[in-house]
């Protein structure tokens, strides 16, 4: 094993993905990292307490472990500096369990619904509970206070949903809520309701048939939404699905449309649209709209060349977020769509077996 010292903490296994294309999990003394699409690449192991990892002899052996303990009892020298402990690896075959958890967590906050590219949402209930009972499983790994332990967190939003599939859910959701009954010593169980309406909303129709033309507009465009920048699903995953236009208010005054394909609400999300000096920024609403105020006359605005035009909603997108990996995730999750894979969710097989 062949530990390097990163930003004071060290480091073993190989270079992983940023995200979005990293699953991530959280365990007792150290973060577990894997490249998410790429299941032969190695899983990376970052030490943020190796004397708390009580759980590492399970994934390198019980002499492997003393092994790691004493290696790592000193100081860190200085900024990358090494050290080779022979003889010890990790077993990908014992970290497995825990692959398949940060890849629940991935589907949690990555999973790329969309209208436009025909990827179905997944049951966010049915694939918390599935998440929960397999953390209960894996409670070795984990202290209390580790961020991806917490069943209770998964559970607490989803309980009416859970059990209302006690009376009306397929036979596989119904086993999977029994076990979260067991969990979470659950004994209510509500009475069934109506099956809700389709959750997909009259304003996904840009979504279906891209940016409508707009003849009367100074200058009009589309824009993608990075994914890192934004709360998990509140808008439509796919491509081009941010229309902008800029237009005289009648009054002399320019100003900034943009609309968003969402989900869910997307109130409060910051909006920004930058044409080199020219900047408008603003908050959408619920629907993911926003009018922006532009610092230019509409004369000036006449004059301007809009084509390189900028619009980015919301903030603190990662470098890793383009187009290229969003594109590569897409067919990552359409092939476990299409052929579910040995690791898959039961979220992920009600998702592939639906009529969407």
């Amino acid at each position: 094993m062949n530990l390097v010292s990163q930003q004071g903490l060290w480091t073993t296994g190989g270079p992983v993905a940023a995200p979005p294309a990293v699953a991530v999990l959280e365990v007792a003394g150290a973060v577990l990292a894997w490249t998410v699409d790429d299941p032969a690449r190695p899983a990376q192991l970052t030490f943020t307490d190796v004397s708390a990892a009580d759980w590492l002899w399970r994934v390198v052996g019980e002499q492997g472990h003393v092994a790691v303990i004493d290696a790592l009892a000193g100081p860190i020298a200085g900024p990358h500096s090494g050290i080779d402990i022979a003889d010890v690896e990790l077993s990908a075959q014992a970290l497995a369990p825990l692959r398949r958890l940060a890849l629940g967590h991935w589907l949690r906050r990555w999973w790329p619904a969309s209208v436009r590219d025909g990827i179905v949402d997944l049951d966010i209930a049915v694939l918390d509970a599935e998440l929960a009972v397999l953390t209960s499983a894996a409670h070795d790994f984990f202290a209390e206070d580790t961020l991806d332990s917490d069943v209770e967190a998964l559970l607490r939003p989803h309980r009416e949903a859970l059990l209302r599939q006690l009376h009306h859910g397929a036979p596989r959701v119904t086993a999977l809520v029994e076990s979260c009954q067991e969990l979470m010593d659950w004994t209510e169980s509500p009475e069934p309701v109506a099956a809700s309406e389709d959750r997909r909303r009259d304003d996904y129709a840009l979504a279906a048939g891209g940016a409508p033309s707009q003849p009367d507009a100074i200058g009009a465009g589309v824009a993608s939404i990075s994914w890192s920048a934004v709360p998990a699903g509140v808008f439509d995953a796919a491509e081009d699905t941010v229309e902008w236009s800029v237009r005289g208010d009648g009054a002399g005054a320019v100003v900034a449309t943009v609309r968003a394909v969402t989900s869910a609400s997307a109130a409060g999300v910051p909006v920004r649209l930058r044409s080199a000096d020219v900047v408008g920024a603003g908050e959408l609403d619920e629907r993911g709209a926003a009018t922006l105020s532009l610092p230019v006359s509409e004369s000036a605005a006449w004059n301007r060349d809009w084509a390189e035009t900028v619009v980015t909603i919301g903030q603190g997108g990662t470098a890793g977020d383009d187009r290229e990996t969003r594109d590569r995730l897409r067919a990552f999750v359409r092939s476990r769509l299409a052929v579910p894979a040995a690791d898959a969710y039961l979220a992920e097989i009600l998702a592939a077996e639906s009529d969407y």
